[in-house]
């Protein structure tokens, strides 16, 4: 599993990928994955792994794929990567193609 944070940073969330359409999801108080950040558990880095290792017990790989720590100071991801998982896609939607089922 990989890792986003620094080994200096005093909070820290965890998120993952959900496996069934590969939204950015984060894990919650409540032991759930959820799309918002506002709603991710955010724990003193010297609680991470335990969060991790709480959030990875049991069949999270039906659910969720490579879920990993990161940084968060003052309620915000601290990173780019994380600012962008947070809030989205960065190209507008206009420019985006529908979601489709069909085979090509």
């Amino acid at each position: 599993m990989a890792q986003h944070a620094s080994k200096h940073a005093a909070f820290q969330a965890l998120t993952a990928n959900r496996l069934l359409d590969g939204e950015v999801v984060y894990f919650t108080e409540s032991g759930t994955w959820v799309e918002d950040f506002a709603a991710a558990l955010v724990v003193e880095s010297a609680k991470a792994q335990d969060l991790l290792t709480r959030a990875t017990s049991g069949d999270y790989e039906a659910h969720i794929i490579e879920p990993y720590l990161f940084e968060v100071a003052d309620g915000v991801p601290v990173s780019v990567r994380e600012i962008i998982r947070a809030k989205g896609p960065t190209i507008h939607s206009h420019f985006t193609k529908p979601f489709s089922d069909k085979s090509v």
